[in-house]
């Protein structure tokens, strides 16, 4: 490709709402450019990279047995209702009325999307195993777009869907994707992807992993062990910690006028956070009101507490509910609730910790000396604290790690969860009826290009790795009205190109420093620069991108010298 025909310009300042690296050099850079807030075009530089990547998916799905298919984006919502998902899921999902007042919806995944087709295909155990994978746009009205590609409404997404008809079976298959993820990722060129436990969610079923691309950026937090042999995101990491054993003390009622926050409780009776349970209190779907008490050292983790609870969402409890049941805001305690009206969720930092502060349900009032198993005797006693940094590994005991991460991609056990309910099912050998056992699988496509521009960066722009840049060889010239460099410069283009090297050919006639700047912007492993000094001398200047030295390579012999280069780095990704 000519620079002179490529579409797509470079800008030299950051965008103005630019936070993250990948933001800033994939708009300079002219891959992506924004349309509106979390939806993006892609430029010829980035719809390249991206079916780079889309490339690599397809093999590595269809290595472990999927077949591609391609469902629509806007679905009726009576899919999502026959899964009972329509009104459990908030706003980002985007509800609509046709123009027949048919209720609608677009897709922000496909699960009832491919169970409907499947039950269509599918009905006997001789046809299962199956897996099913597209790569297809999707839409989740995002409240707050962030970092560019990181967070969108729009986006690109490989999901796979597989059927079986047993837990045995999709294990296995849940194990072979596994691997074939960690193969995409290491081809993708991504330096530090860590898979690790996550909680299912919204999705469901029993037991789920991320794919975490370890950045500074990355809203998602991991807690690991420093041998990495425990891994969790912050939904479900635990730790071991050891809680104060002491012996029982009387309660003591005590006067906290207007100190309704822990921090005002601890600094008024001069103790520390540790020594205080915390109260917060939720809604939950049917109703009931859900007292959760941690120590106040500890947060509660809402995505622990819902597993626990069997919720899918908790909201938090207004003053009057509280007051209904017999608490006070702001020195609630969970002594004298009538837990048929209250369910009482009690962390372990809490029931295994002595002689804390905590509410009296009195305005002003706090006492002192709670101990759970003598003052309450009852409620529910669950791990429902967010792990810290520093907290001993439940694996190893060794202080806790936190990296932040970009979440890449996904994989579920979804169990029956949608097959149940959309009567999905196949007859076994004897004709009996069973449901369908499910996995599922995504990949973001866009993430995972704004991903390695965030592991593979210097201060110019990306380095992308050679298995997805653009082009494997930006090739300039250096004052190109000299017929000596134009024809040398045509020649190698030629050759390369001759070659099956994919080369981005800087043609324009720039002056050096504008034309490598844009190289760095572009991000391609390898340059050739012919210029009237080096052509002279019947030479090229190579030089990597990202390492400071320049080569000179003899004309006739630069080709074949580069091919070598491109080859070898793709053989190191593969």
């Amino acid at each position: 490709m000519r620079m002179t025909r490529l579409v797509g310009k470079k800008i030299k300042e950051d965008p103005r709402d630019a936070t993250t690296a990948s933001h800033k050099f994939l708009v300079r850079g002219a891959y992506v450019r924004s349309v509106g807030a979390g939806i993006y075009s892609l430029l010829p530089l980035g719809k390249r990279i991206v079916a780079k990547i889309e490339r690599i998916l397809r093999e590595e799905m269809d290595a472990v047995g999927g077949q591609e298919v391609l469902m629509p984006v806007v679905l009726p919502a009576e899919l999502w209702e026959e899964s009972g998902r329509y009104d459990g899921v908030g706003e980002e999902l985007l509800r609509f009325k046709d123009r027949n007042g048919k209720n609608m919806l677009l897709a922000m995944t496909h699960e009832e999307a491919v169970v409907h087709l499947i039950r269509s295909e599918v009905n006997s155990y001789r046809q299962l195993p199956v897996m099913l994978y597209q790569i297809q746009t999707k839409y989740r009205d995002e409240a707050r777009p962030r970092a560019g590609m990181i967070r969108v409404r729009e986006f690109t997404m490989k999901d796979a869907y597989s059927f079986h008809a047993s837990q045995e079976c999709l294990d296995e298959c849940y194990d072979r994707v596994f691997a074939a993820y960690e193969r995409v990722f290491r081809r993708v060129g991504l330096k530090e992807c860590l898979s690790i436990e996550s909680d299912p969610g919204m999705m469901g079923g029993s037991k789920s992993h991320e794919f975490m691309a370890i950045a500074d950026c990355g809203e998602d937090v991991v807690f690991m062990s420093p041998d990495g042999s425990y891994k969790a995101n912050r939904e479900v990491a635990c730790a071991c910690c050891i809680f104060e054993q002491a012996e029982p003390l009387a309660l003591e009622k005590v006067h906290t006028p207007g100190m309704r926050s822990i921090d005002e409780v601890c600094g008024f009776l001069g103790i520390g956070p540790e020594k205080a349970g915390k109260a917060v209190f939720f809604i939950i779907p049917d109703g009931k009101l859900v007292f959760a008490m941690i120590r106040g050292d500890f947060e509660i983790n809402e995505a622990k507490l819902k597993r626990h609870l069997g919720s899918a969402r908790l909201d938090f409890a207004g003053d009057a509910a509280i007051r209904c049941a017999g608490a006070e805001p702001g020195y609630a305690s969970p002594m004298w609730l009538d837990p048929q009206e209250v369910r009482i969720v009690v962390d372990y930092s809490v029931a295994k910790s002595a002689n804390l502060v905590v509410g009296a349900n009195e305005n002003g009032y706090h006492y002192r000396n709670f101990n759970f198993e003598r003052d309450l005797g009852f409620g529910e006693v669950a791990d429902i604290a967010c792990a810290r940094e520093g907290d001993p590994c439940p694996v190893t005991g060794l202080p806790l790690q936190m990296k932040r991460g970009i979440e890449v991609g996904n994989i579920f056990k979804l169990g029956d969860k949608y097959s149940s309910s959309m009567n999905c099912n196949f007859l076994d050998s004897e004709g009996q009826s069973h449901a369908m056992t499910m996995g599922c699988y995504g990949i973001g496509v866009g993430r995972t290009m704004a991903a390695v521009v965030e592991q593979c960066h210097d201060e110019h722009g990306p380095v992308w790795p050679v298995s997805i840049s653009p082009y494997h060889v930006q090739l300039c010239v250096l004052n190109p009205r000299e017929d000596s460099v134009r024809v040398a410069c045509d020649g190698l283009y030629d050759e390369l190109c001759g070659m099956g090297i994919e080369v981005l050919y800087d043609d324009r006639g720039e002056k050096a420093g504008v034309m490598f700047n844009e190289a760095d912007l572009s991000g391609i492993p390898f340059r050739l620069t012919v210029s009237p000094r080096t052509v002279v001398d019947g030479k090229a200047e190579f030089k990597q991108r990202g390492i400071k030295d320049v080569e000179l390579l003899g004309l006739s012999s630069a080709a074949s010298f580069v091919a070598g280069k491109v080859e070898a780095a793709l053989a190191e990704l593969s």
